[in-house]
């Protein structure tokens, strides 16, 4: 099964959520509650009683808040930095200032570029700077009223800190002031993360502000938020556009408009999201009869990140390496100060780190979810990460932007791995999550550690009044770790001794298979040749090898012209569905069709012409956030591809008369103009050496119990062009590449996914071949390059053959000669 550790991304719902409000909408019919029929008064009235109920659940009343609903706690943000009653610069009265703790989710960062169009200035504030800020004297206090807004999380997204409920008074009192000016300070009390896991009482801290989003509790609906907004600001909020629902009265022909007097009906504009709103009431059943309460649900939550914690910050190499850095601000003693988030990177024996990308596919591979990056926070990214800001400029130069898979540079990580535990988090999710650690890195000798002196804690059951119709509905025992367990962790992780760098004879394999093991000379008369020629017709399916094939403007004609997508248009990969590598697609070029073949279905063939007419419906896709345009091949592909895989899907072909504008590629070097792409993820061409794969080969059989053959290795590499060279790993170096009147250039290496794992024989998977090619390769997954085609000025096609050589020049412009004897050439 999965194991989910993104609670902190998205709550997973209960099916007796959806169950329950399915079944209030077969018994119910709710209307626009804009109108005044009977359905429509319900759906209001309902609207009203979930209002109650939220305010009920944060333990206060309609008397001192109001609530907004919004499409989310981003919209709840931009609400309150376009309506707060900002005092800009060059006005007679002190202009306002929006301070934020830089420790604080884009969402709220972004807020800055509204207050700048209001000509307000924005002051970021350090965690350790409000601690030892100074309150502002009675005088000053007195004397000036000019509104200032701070903004800080209830907890960090990031690391999962919890900042003090406590500063809301002290800062709105002045007792504290995020900095020396005058003027009266509300709060905006980031809650989004906090409320996930953890009870908050805004009858004691009355926070101006609190954006929420209703997933983050639920996990359904998803797009629906509210701010809920203290009563004694809310009069002071000033709005500009009015939507549907909003006004009073107005005029169309002339400047008028009165708003509602509802705070809430005057600040949701157009149709609220009634049936989603109305899903909530159910939510808020069904997390009370699942759970007790939020005060259960904090103590069970930070129980798991605390034991996951406990036994995650002692787990060290042979050499008494620690095999993660844990960021944190906290040591995980105490709920009220921790929420249940761990955030860390995974280190090697020698310390260095192990790239966030490379962790999170072996964790696919083990069906783990978890969350990489910097989370939408950049500060505390920033803050733990030691990443300054002429880093983060230098990143972006290099090509590396937010969400993107590129985990280091210059051997410095540029995001981390962040765990986080949910109400329907379980024991057992904690201990798969510390298994997979332990398996992918340390040895069976080094892993005898923590699970031995910390067992499975005692338990407090969930009351038998609360039901539950599958296991994920069940609330897990709530872990408790005695100090004596807690003792022989520290005692046995101190016995390992002081962590020294190895020395260099120590290296593990990866030495052998450095990437930096490139020779400059090469050892040897034999010239470099292709060997095979493959093209993959279909997206993610079989292999279709030649001895010869024509070569098009997109790569190796018809390559990755098709793909396979499920019912809502979205393209299937082996990743999802293995069994896709057993459909054997071959190009007949005479007869001009493709026959498709799996085992126990008869053939089926597709026209090679493309069928894209006017009667086509051309339709959108993606590939690898690639916007695509693609036309279906029909019912009868659809039929039998379904029939084979047991699951609705088609078959869709990219159309030949979008293919340069949709899916372009640009490279340097290359003119965008000239170089188009069909389905493929990066580039035109993969290229493998056999070299390679022949060194790679003796460190994965060495971990596997029945070797692997060659053939088979290269398969599960899905190359289109294999080489044979002298050298393993000389690819690397190559700039640009030439195999007869074809020019070729290297626009970088490969980074591997999960992909490689199955067999494309069987559709087996073997999550060693990752494991080993990331021990084997030194921290990263790279095997391989991709090519892109410099097409020449010619009207015969050009053809690409097993046997032609191979002319590369090297990274520093030097070319490859082909040898003229058998004495030992020089690379460089």
């Amino acid at each position: 099964g999965i194991t989910y550790l993104d609670h902190a991304g998205s709550a997973l719902f209960p099916e007796s959520l959806l169950k329950a409000f399915t079944d209030d909408l077969r018994n119910n019919v709710y209307g626009n509650p804009h109108s005044q029929n009977i359905s429509s008064k319900l759906t209001y009235d309902t609207i009203e009683h979930v209002r109650y109920r939220i305010l009920q659940h944060f333990h206060t009343t309609a008397e001192d808040y109001t609530i907004i609903f919004t499409s989310g706690c981003t919209a709840a943000l931009k609400l309150i930095a376009e309506s707060f009653p900002w005092i800009p610069e060059g006005t007679k009265q002190p202009s306002s200032r929006f301070c934020y703790l830089t420790d604080s989710h884009t969402s709220v960062v972004g807020m800055r570029g509204i207050t700048a169009s209001m000509n307000v200035l924005s002051v970021s504030v350090k965690p350790k700077e409000i601690l030892l800020a100074k309150s502002m004297s009675p005088a000053e206090e007195q004397n000036c009223t000019t509104p200032h807004l701070f903004s800080y999380p209830a907890q960090s997204n990031f690391s999962g800190t919890k900042y003090p409920l406590s500063w809301i008074q002290d800062i709105k009192s002045g007792k504290l002031c995020p900095i020396k000016i005058p003027g009266k300070w509300f709060v905006l009390l980031d809650a989004a993360s906090y409320v996930s896991s953890s009870p908050l009482d805004l009858g004691v801290h009355q926070a101006d502000f609190i954006p929420i989003s209703f997933y983050k509790i639920f996990g359904f609906p998803t797009g629906l938020g509210a701010l809920l907004v203290n009563n004694r600001i809310a009069p002071l909020l000033r709005k500009t556009y009015f939507g549907g629902g909003t006004a009073a009265a107005y005029l169309a022909g002339e400047d008028f408009y009165f708003p509602r007097k509802s705070i809430a009906e005057r600040f949701e504009d157009g149709t609220v999201s009634f049936l989603d709103i109305i899903a909530l009431k159910h939510g808020f059943d069904v997390l009370e009869k699942l759970t007790g309460g939020m005060e259960k649900i904090k103590q069970h939550t930070f129980a798991l990140a605390h034991y996951t914690y406990t036994v995650l910050s002692n787990l060290k190499y042979a050499n008494g390496a620690p095999v993660v850095r844990i960021y944190s601000d906290t040591d995980f003693s105490n709920p009220d100060v921790q929420g249940p988030i761990i955030n860390f990177n995974v280190l090697d024996e020698n310390g260095e780190v192990l790239g966030f990308s490379q962790v999170d596919s072996m964790a696919s591979l083990h069906n783990i979810h978890v969350r990489t990056g910097c989370f939408c926070n950049m500060g505390a990214c920033q803050m733990h990460l030691d990443i300054s800001n002429e880093d983060i400029q230098r990143n972006l130069q290099a090509g590396r932007v937010c969400g993107d898979n590129m985990d280091l540079v210059d051997g410095r990580p540029t995001g981390s791995v962040r765990i986080s535990f949910g109400y329907m988090s379980s024991f057992e999710d904690a201990q798969t999550f510390l298994n997979f650690i332990i398996a992918t890195r340390l040895s069976k000798s080094d892993a005898e550690m923590p699970f031995q002196t910390v067992t499975k804690p005692m338990t407090e059951s969930v009351p038998d009044d609360h039901l539950s119709f599958n296991n994920a509905d069940k609330l897990s025992p709530v872990l408790q770790i005695s100090d004596r367990e807690l003792r022989n962790i520290s005692s046995e992780a101190e016995t390992t001794g002081r962590w020294l760098p190895p020395e260099p004879e120590a290296e593990s394999i990866r030495a052998a298979v450095s990437e930096t093991a490139v020779p400059t000379c090469r050892r040897g008369g034999k010239p470099i040749t292709v060997a095979n020629i493959y093209l993959y017709p279909i997206k993610s399916c079989s292999a279709f090898e030649v001895t010869e094939w024509p070569v098009g403007n997109q790569g190796l004609l018809y390559d990755r012209n098709w793909m396979v997508v499920n019912q809502n248009g979205v393209c299937m990969t082996q990743k999802q569905e293995p069994r896709l590598c057993l459909v054997h697609p071959s190009i007949d070029l005479k007869q001009k069709i493709m026959v498709i073949q799996a085992e126990g279905m008869d053939p089926i063939s597709v026209p090679l012409e493309d069928n894209a007419g006017k009667e086509t419906v051309i339709c959108e896709s993606k590939v690898c956030s690639h916007r695509v345009k693609t036309y279906d091949c029909g019912e009868r592909i659809a039929g039998w591809l379904s029939t084979f895989l047991g699951r609705p899907c088609r078959l869709i072909r990219q159309s030949s008369d979008m293919k340069s504008k949709s899916h372009q590629k640009s490279t340097k070097g290359l003119s965008s103009a000239n170089i188009s792409l069909s389905l493929v993820n990066e580039a035109q061409y993969l290229l493998i050496n056999v070299a390679s794969i022949l060194q790679l080969k003796e460190h994965v059989s060495a971990r596997l119990k029945e070797p692997l053959e060659i053939e088979e290795l290269i398969r599960r590499f899905r190359a289109n062009i294999v080489i044979s060279a002298p050298e393993s790993f000389e690819e690397e170096e190559w700039a640009e590449i030439s195999i007869g009147a074809l020019q070729f250039q290297v626009v970088g290496p490969c980074s591997r996914c999960q992909i490689i794992c199955i067999d494309q024989q069987s559709g087996e998977r073997n999550k060693e071949i990752l494991q080993s090619l990331s021990a084997a390769r030194g921290r990263k997954t790279n095997f391989g390059i991709y090519l892109m085609n410099q097409p020449l000025l010619s009207s015969f096609p050009d053809i690409l053959s097993v046997g032609s050589q191979v002319f590369p020049v090297l990274k520093e412009n030097t070319e490859i000669q082909p040898p003229t004897s058998s004495e030992e050439k020089c690379s460089g």
